[in-house]
């Protein structure tokens, strides 16, 4: 008897080093895509909950430097997921400057939103001046002196081959127009429960001028500039799902968090580096609840071929002795 536990000890030991030894190809990948579906709903949950917990301690963060306004914990969220990861930090940074309760104060102003978000990244001394980025200058020069606003240097934002439609220009333009629009983005945030109420609500189109230009000053075809499905999809993953669970957290309110898992799967799957490598290796998600999963697992667990503390590598190496 202690032989065979022995043994199966040993195999088990064995089994997690091969699985380490292919982490990066996501070894595993047979073992899940051979699960029931009730199995996998098991493994996925718990990866969920892991993720969430991750990015529970990231709304936290954001929380205690927005001294426990939820508004502003919101603001700053939502520039942070605007954007691309290489931008992250310099969208919060311009929403630390541009703070949410200046932006509630000049919101019925035309164009006030505009030319603080502008004049306060310092991306527009990277173009040159029109008529309308020439008004955004004068209008932030005003509004700077009146809130003490201080520019940024336009060198911290990344910008080489960025996609226009993600450009951080485009961006800030659309989300002056979302914070124009009324000042009751957090209620409605909390109460988005489909896929349709996430791109109703972040699928806003920049001002008309933005209509013929990706950048300032320099024309291009006219079409509208509108928030997309896929993006509005990623903030609907990344920022109403994650801020309705944190909220529901910090409130009690079990119906909330709830909403946030129900909405996390009736939003489609990312289409991403991650979920093609996921596919190749056998396992392809059914919407977003299983491709956050399968997110945590390559970017939590595979990088550091933590398959020993894995919840599938721990169920894989749990199999053994049923496998005897």
């Amino acid at each position: 008897m202690a032989e065979a536990k022995g043994a199966n000890t040993e195999q088990r030991s064995r089994t997690i080093e091969r699985l380490e030894a292919r982490a990066g190809e996501h070894a595993c990948g047979g073992f899940f895509a051979a699960l029931d579906d009730l199995q996998r709903t098991e493994l996925f949950t718990t990866l969920i909950f892991d993720r969430l917990q991750r990015k529970m301690r990231t709304v936290e963060a954001l929380r205690r430097e927005a001294a426990d306004n939820w508004n502003q914990t919101f603001y700053l969220l939502y520039f942070r997921t605007l954007g691309d990861r290489r931008n992250q930090e310099a969208y919060l940074e311009l929403a630390r400057r541009v703070p949410y309760r200046v932006v509630l104060r000049e919101r019925r102003v035309p164009h006030a939103i505009e030319a603080m978000l502008f004049g306060a990244s310092g991306l527009l001394d990277l173009y040159r001046n029109d008529e309308y980025t020439l008004n955004l200058r004068r209008n932030f020069e005003h509004l700077a002196a009146k809130y003490d606003i201080r520019p940024m240097e336009a060198a911290v934002w990344e910008l080489a081959e960025i996609r226009p439609a993600n450009h951080p220009v485009l961006r800030l333009a659309q989300a002056a127009e979302f914070f124009a629009q009324d000042e009751f983005v957090m209620d409605r945030t909390m109460a988005c429960r489909s896929e349709e109420d996430v791109r109703r609500l972040f699928g806003i189109e920049a001002a008309d001028y933005w209509r013929t230009h990706f950048v300032p000053a320099a024309e291009s075809d006219s079409r509208p500039k509108r928030i997309g499905a896929f993006k509005a999809n990623i903030i609907g993953i990344n920022l109403v799902v994650v801020l309705q669970f944190a909220y529901g957290s910090f409130m009690a309110n079990e119906r909330l968090r709830d909403s946030a898992l129900s909405l996390l799967e009736r939003l489609p799957a990312e289409d991403n580096r991650y979920m093609r490598d996921w596919a190749a290796a056998g396992v392809r998600p059914r919407n977003a609840f299983e491709s956050q999963a399968l997110l945590q697992l390559a970017t939590e667990y595979c990088p550091e071929r933590r398959c020993a503390e894995c919840p599938v590598g721990r169920r894989i190496a749990k199999s053994i002795p049923e496998m005897q």
